[in-house]
């Protein structure tokens, strides 16, 4: 095997390699099923996987020629070049990431990591100044605000209502809002009326503890949250229409 094919594999198992970690990176904890498909990650994941598993290898093996002068200096800089595509991708991925799952009482809303606005941090309780990076956490909206958040919702930069979702200044605990989930979650059988009645069935039969429901609104796709209405706790967010 000459000494070509055997960079170009090397190349080729590196690069599989360390897709197959960002893969566990971007949909085991960045993006949880089905959160990729309701914001809408997967083709820019896949993008990311043309440009490192398949073009830079292939760009390696291109100007691979032994004897040649400048030979560590291509690849090296072919390999640069990846790893700036790679490591710029996967930096945007990673700031468009779900960062919080926001309760609002009418509904719940995917805020990615990307719409929290900045200017506002310092304003919030230190535990919802920083979201993870290990997972999207579940926050509800106060119930009643201080007049120093009132004069930060009546703002005239505020482009519109729900704008208040990206303000982790108005974030509290989840389980502070158990009362109002429990009064505005619907009951699962309504879940028939966007959605097929099999696959319905299908998914309940998964979550046998969930026995209400509320819809996620999301950039891409807008998905269903299952509640123990009892418990006032998240069961699971499935792929099931709340809405037309």
């Amino acid at each position: 095997m000459s000494k070509r094919i055997k960079f170009f594999l090397g190349h080729l198992s590196a690069s599989i390699l360390i897709a197959l970690c960002l893969n566990v990176i971007v949909f085991c904890y960045w993006y949880p099923s089905p959160l990729a498909k309701a914001v809408g990650v997967t083709h820019l994941f896949c993008m990311l996987l043309i440009i490192d598993v398949i073009i830079g290898p292939l760009f390696g093996l291109l100007v691979y020629k032994e004897g040649k002068k400048t030979l560590k200096f291509d690849l090296a800089t072919v390999i640069v070049l990846q790893i700036a595509a790679l490591g710029y991708g996967f930096y945007t991925i990673g700031q468009g990431r779900p960062a919080w799952i926001v309760y609002n009482s009418m509904s719940f809303v995917v805020v990615k990591n990307s719409d929290i606005e900045p200017k506002y941090l310092q304003k919030a309780e230190t535990k919802f100044q920083q979201p993870s990076w290990l997972h999207p956490n579940i926050v509800a909206i106060q119930s009643i605000y201080t007049s120093q958040q009132k004069q930060i919702f009546d703002s005239p930069d505020q482009e519109h209502n729900n704008a208040i979702n990206r303000h982790p200044a108005y974030y509290t605990d989840f389980a502070n809002a158990k009362i109002r989930l429990q009064m505005n979650s619907s009951p699962v059988s309504a879940l028939e009326q966007y959605n097929d009645k099999q696959m319905v069935f299908d998914t309940l039969r998964k979550y046998p503890k969930a026995d209400a429901w509320m819809g996620l609104s999301a950039p891409v796709q807008n998905m269903v949250v299952l509640i123990n209405k009892e418990k006032g706790e998240v069961v699971k967010i499935v792929d099931l229409r709340p809405w037309n």
